[in-house]
Protein backbone atom coordinates (compact mmCIF):
# COMPACT_ATOMS: atom_id res chain seq x y z
CA UNK A 1 0.00 0.00 0.00
CA UNK A 2 1.42 3.17 -0.60
CA UNK A 3 2.14 6.26 1.35
CA UNK A 4 -0.73 8.43 -0.11
CA UNK A 5 -3.27 5.32 0.71
CA UNK A 6 -1.89 4.91 4.27
CA UNK A 7 -2.22 8.54 5.25
CA UNK A 8 -5.78 8.51 3.70
CA UNK A 9 -6.93 5.64 5.82
CA UNK A 10 -5.59 7.16 8.45
CA UNK A 11 -7.30 10.43 7.81
CA UNK A 12 -10.31 8.14 7.74
CA UNK A 13 -10.08 6.61 10.62
CA UNK A 14 -8.84 9.66 12.50
CA UNK A 15 -11.73 11.77 11.02
CA UNK A 16 -14.72 9.15 11.79
CA UNK A 17 -13.17 7.02 14.60
CA UNK A 18 -14.48 9.15 17.19
CA UNK A 19 -17.90 9.76 15.53
CA UNK A 20 -18.10 6.12 15.47
CA UNK A 21 -16.83 5.80 19.35
CA UNK A 22 -18.92 9.12 20.55
CA UNK A 23 -22.28 7.56 17.70
CA UNK A 24 -21.81 4.07 19.98
CA UNK A 25 -21.50 5.64 23.42
CA UNK A 26 -24.74 7.92 23.02
CA UNK A 27 -26.96 4.67 21.81
CA UNK A 28 -25.44 2.28 24.75
CA UNK A 29 -26.00 5.38 27.18
CA UNK A 30 -29.76 6.23 25.38
CA UNK A 31 -30.48 3.19 25.67
CA UNK A 32 -29.72 2.70 29.34
CA UNK A 33 -31.44 5.90 29.78
CA UNK A 34 -34.11 4.20 28.25
CA UNK A 35 -34.72 1.47 30.35
CA UNK A 36 -34.33 3.09 33.34
CA UNK A 37 -36.70 5.65 32.45
CA UNK A 38 -39.31 2.89 31.54
CA UNK A 39 -39.22 1.10 34.88
CA UNK A 40 -38.96 4.12 36.66
CA UNK A 41 -42.61 5.51 34.92
CA UNK A 42 -43.99 2.01 35.21
CA UNK A 43 -42.94 2.00 39.31
CA UNK A 44 -44.49 5.30 39.98
CA UNK A 45 -47.71 4.24 38.11
CA UNK A 46 -47.77 1.15 39.94
CA UNK A 47 -47.43 2.92 43.32
CA UNK A 48 -50.31 5.65 42.54
CA UNK A 49 -52.82 2.03 42.64
CA UNK A 50 -54.66 3.91 40.00
CA UNK A 51 -53.31 2.94 37.24
CA UNK A 52 -54.78 -0.49 35.36
CA UNK A 53 -51.52 -2.89 34.53
CA UNK A 54 -52.56 -2.49 30.79
CA UNK A 55 -51.91 1.19 31.03
CA UNK A 56 -48.51 0.95 32.97
CA UNK A 57 -47.16 -1.37 29.61
CA UNK A 58 -48.30 1.01 26.85
CA UNK A 59 -47.42 4.30 29.30
CA UNK A 60 -43.75 3.04 30.30
CA UNK A 61 -42.75 1.63 26.36
CA UNK A 62 -44.47 4.99 24.97
CA UNK A 63 -41.49 6.34 27.32
CA UNK A 64 -39.01 3.94 26.17
CA UNK A 65 -39.51 4.46 22.24
CA UNK A 66 -39.86 8.45 22.61
CA UNK A 67 -36.03 8.24 24.05
CA UNK A 68 -35.00 5.83 21.64
CA UNK A 69 -36.46 8.01 18.49
CA UNK A 70 -34.28 10.81 19.94
CA UNK A 71 -30.93 8.74 20.53
CA UNK A 72 -31.16 7.69 16.92
CA UNK A 73 -31.45 11.43 15.79
CA UNK A 74 -28.16 12.18 18.50
CA UNK A 75 -26.82 9.41 16.60
CA UNK A 76 -26.88 10.23 13.41
CA UNK A 77 -26.42 13.77 13.90
CA UNK A 78 -22.70 12.65 15.00
CA UNK A 79 -22.08 11.31 12.24
CA UNK A 80 -22.59 14.43 10.00
CA UNK A 81 -26.13 13.47 8.91
CA UNK A 82 -28.98 16.79 8.22
CA UNK A 83 -31.21 15.63 10.88
CA UNK A 84 -33.67 18.50 10.38
CA UNK A 85 -35.17 17.14 7.29
CA UNK A 86 -35.16 13.96 8.45
CA UNK A 87 -37.15 15.08 11.41
CA UNK A 88 -39.85 16.59 9.30
CA UNK A 89 -39.75 13.69 6.71
CA UNK A 90 -40.61 11.79 10.57
CA UNK A 91 -43.39 14.57 11.54
CA UNK A 92 -45.19 14.70 7.99
CA UNK A 93 -45.11 10.89 8.03
CA UNK A 94 -47.00 10.91 11.54
CA UNK A 95 -49.05 13.10 10.33
CA UNK A 96 -50.60 10.95 7.75
CA UNK A 97 -50.89 8.26 9.87
CA UNK A 98 -52.37 10.04 12.74
CA UNK A 99 -55.04 11.49 9.98
CA UNK A 100 -55.34 7.86 8.64
CA UNK A 101 -56.12 6.21 12.12
CA UNK A 102 -57.65 8.92 13.99
CA UNK A 103 -60.51 6.74 14.53
CA UNK A 104 -57.95 3.99 16.16
CA UNK A 105 -55.87 7.14 18.11
CA UNK A 106 -59.25 8.50 19.57
CA UNK A 107 -60.01 4.82 20.59
CA UNK A 108 -56.44 4.86 22.46
CA UNK A 109 -56.92 8.27 23.80
CA UNK A 110 -60.19 7.47 25.11
CA UNK A 111 -59.25 4.19 26.72
CA UNK A 112 -55.97 6.05 28.70
CA UNK A 113 -58.69 8.61 29.74
CA UNK A 114 -60.80 4.78 30.99
CA UNK A 115 -57.86 3.37 32.90
CA UNK A 116 -56.83 6.59 34.50
CA UNK A 117 -59.97 7.25 35.98
CA UNK A 118 -61.41 3.98 35.81
CA UNK A 119 -65.06 5.28 35.98
CA UNK A 120 -66.06 1.49 34.98
CA UNK A 121 -64.57 -1.42 36.80
CA UNK A 122 -64.30 -5.34 35.72
CA UNK A 123 -67.73 -7.18 36.79
CA UNK A 124 -69.50 -3.78 37.64
CA UNK A 125 -73.18 -3.70 35.89
CA UNK A 126 -73.00 -0.52 33.58
CA UNK A 127 -75.38 0.69 31.01
CA UNK A 128 -73.52 2.48 28.02
CA UNK A 129 -74.72 3.08 24.87
CA UNK A 130 -77.53 1.72 24.98
CA UNK A 131 -76.19 -1.28 26.06
CA UNK A 132 -76.28 -3.23 29.83
CA UNK A 133 -74.04 -5.46 31.09
CA UNK A 134 -71.18 -6.62 33.48
CA UNK A 135 -68.10 -5.26 32.85
CA UNK A 136 -65.14 -8.15 31.67
CA UNK A 137 -62.65 -6.02 30.51
CA UNK A 138 -61.30 -2.80 29.61
CA UNK A 139 -58.54 -2.34 27.05
CA UNK A 140 -56.82 0.37 25.50
CA UNK A 141 -58.89 0.29 22.01
CA UNK A 142 -62.55 -1.26 23.59
CA UNK A 143 -64.77 -2.29 26.44
CA UNK A 144 -66.00 -5.66 26.71
CA UNK A 145 -69.23 -6.01 28.51
CA UNK A 146 -71.67 -9.18 29.21
CA UNK A 147 -75.36 -9.54 29.23
CA UNK A 148 -77.42 -11.30 31.87
CA UNK A 149 -77.56 -13.74 29.40
CA UNK A 150 -74.25 -13.89 28.50
CA UNK A 151 -74.23 -12.20 25.06
CA UNK A 152 -70.52 -10.59 24.38
CA UNK A 153 -70.75 -6.85 23.51
CA UNK A 154 -67.58 -5.03 22.67
CA UNK A 155 -67.96 -1.38 22.48
CA UNK A 156 -64.94 1.38 21.22
CA UNK A 157 -63.83 3.24 24.13
CA UNK A 158 -64.60 6.78 21.78
CA UNK A 159 -68.26 5.67 21.95
CA UNK A 160 -67.85 4.61 25.88
CA UNK A 161 -66.23 7.90 26.82
CA UNK A 162 -67.84 9.96 24.92
CA UNK A 163 -71.05 8.66 26.35
CA UNK A 164 -73.29 8.69 29.25
CA UNK A 165 -71.94 6.02 31.20
CA UNK A 166 -74.68 4.54 34.22
CA UNK A 167 -72.93 2.48 36.15
CA UNK A 168 -75.50 0.68 38.84
CA UNK A 169 -72.54 -1.20 40.56
CA UNK A 170 -70.91 1.78 41.98
CA UNK A 171 -73.05 2.19 45.12
CA UNK A 172 -73.19 -0.53 47.77
CA UNK A 173 -76.84 0.07 48.23
CA UNK A 174 -80.01 0.43 45.36
CA UNK A 175 -83.59 1.11 45.88
CA UNK A 176 -85.63 -0.83 44.92
CA UNK A 177 -89.68 0.23 43.78
CA UNK A 178 -93.08 -1.25 43.12
CA UNK A 179 -96.11 -0.40 41.82
CA UNK A 180 -99.17 -1.98 43.55
CA UNK A 181 -102.64 -1.23 42.12
CA UNK A 182 -105.52 -2.46 44.13
CA UNK A 183 -109.44 -1.70 43.60
CA UNK A 184 -111.05 1.62 44.66
CA UNK A 185 -113.69 -0.61 46.39
CA UNK A 186 -110.40 -2.65 48.49
CA UNK A 187 -109.34 -0.90 51.63
CA UNK A 188 -106.63 1.08 51.49
CA UNK A 189 -104.50 0.96 55.06
CA UNK A 190 -105.25 -2.83 55.08
CA UNK A 191 -103.21 -3.21 51.60
CA UNK A 192 -100.73 -0.97 52.91
CA UNK A 193 -100.48 -3.09 56.23
CA UNK A 194 -99.86 -6.12 54.45
CA UNK A 195 -97.30 -4.67 52.15
CA UNK A 196 -95.63 -3.35 54.97
CA UNK A 197 -95.65 -7.03 56.77
CA UNK A 198 -94.17 -8.22 53.91
CA UNK A 199 -91.49 -5.76 53.84
CA UNK A 200 -90.73 -6.53 57.92
CA UNK A 201 -90.11 -10.29 57.34
CA UNK A 202 -87.59 -9.86 54.78
CA UNK A 203 -84.25 -9.44 56.31
CA UNK A 204 -82.62 -8.26 52.91
CA UNK A 205 -84.31 -5.11 53.14
CA UNK A 206 -82.58 -2.49 55.11
CA UNK A 207 -84.32 -0.46 58.34
CA UNK A 208 -82.33 2.64 57.54
CA UNK A 209 -83.43 4.69 55.04
CA UNK A 210 -86.62 3.15 55.85
CA UNK A 211 -89.08 1.77 53.77
CA UNK A 212 -91.43 3.90 52.02
CA UNK A 213 -95.26 3.10 51.37
CA UNK A 214 -97.77 5.73 49.77
CA UNK A 215 -100.61 6.29 47.68
CA UNK A 216 -98.51 7.38 44.64
CA UNK A 217 -101.60 7.29 41.68
CA UNK A 218 -105.16 7.45 41.54
CA UNK A 219 -105.52 5.37 38.39
CA UNK A 220 -107.86 4.88 35.73
CA UNK A 221 -108.56 1.43 36.52
CA UNK A 222 -106.78 1.11 40.32
CA UNK A 223 -105.33 2.37 43.18
CA UNK A 224 -101.79 2.67 42.74
CA UNK A 225 -99.07 2.17 45.94
CA UNK A 226 -95.69 2.95 45.34
CA UNK A 227 -93.70 0.96 47.23
CA UNK A 228 -89.89 1.87 48.16
CA UNK A 229 -87.26 -0.32 49.81
CA UNK A 230 -83.49 -0.03 50.13
CA UNK A 231 -81.16 -3.32 49.67
CA UNK A 232 -78.08 -4.42 49.23
CA UNK A 233 -77.18 -3.95 45.04
CA UNK A 234 -76.51 -7.37 44.77
CA UNK A 235 -79.92 -8.50 45.96
CA UNK A 236 -81.51 -5.96 43.63
CA UNK A 237 -83.37 -8.58 41.54
CA UNK A 238 -83.85 -11.22 44.06
CA UNK A 239 -85.80 -9.28 46.03
CA UNK A 240 -87.24 -7.71 42.68
CA UNK A 241 -88.57 -11.32 42.14
CA UNK A 242 -89.62 -12.37 45.62
CA UNK A 243 -91.69 -9.39 46.54
CA UNK A 244 -93.55 -8.99 43.54
CA UNK A 245 -94.75 -12.71 43.99
CA UNK A 246 -94.89 -12.50 47.50
CA UNK A 247 -97.36 -8.91 47.20
CA UNK A 248 -99.62 -11.02 44.56
CA UNK A 249 -99.80 -13.70 47.20
CA UNK A 250 -100.68 -11.45 49.72
CA UNK A 251 -103.50 -9.76 47.97
CA UNK A 252 -104.93 -12.88 47.15
CA UNK A 253 -104.79 -14.08 50.69
CA UNK A 254 -106.43 -11.11 52.35
CA UNK A 255 -109.14 -10.25 49.77
CA UNK A 256 -107.47 -7.53 48.09
CA UNK A 257 -108.21 -7.20 44.28
CA UNK A 258 -105.43 -6.05 41.64
CA UNK A 259 -107.84 -4.89 38.77
CA UNK A 260 -107.78 -5.68 35.14
CA UNK A 261 -107.65 -3.09 32.80
CA UNK A 262 -111.21 -2.20 31.88
CA UNK A 263 -113.30 0.21 30.72
CA UNK A 264 -117.26 1.45 31.42
CA UNK A 265 -119.62 1.97 28.68
CA UNK A 266 -123.17 3.56 29.22
CA UNK A 267 -125.54 3.08 26.55
CA UNK A 268 -128.41 5.84 26.91
CA UNK A 269 -131.71 4.67 24.97
CA UNK A 270 -133.36 7.70 23.17
CA UNK A 271 -136.59 7.55 24.59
Amino acid sequence: MSEDAIKQVIGLVTTYGMNVIGGVIILILGWMVAKWASRITSRLMGRSGNVDKTLQSFLSSLVKYAILAFVLIAVLNQFGVQTASLIAVFGAAGLAIGLALQGTLSNIAAGTMLLIFRPIKVDQVVEIAGKTGKVVSVSLFTTELATPDNIQIIIPNAAVWGSTVVNLSHHPTRRVDFVLGIGYDDDIDKAMEVVKGIIEGDDRIHKDPAPQIVVGNLGDNSVDLTIRVWADASNYWPIKFDLTKAFKEACDANGLSIPYPQRDVHIHQAG
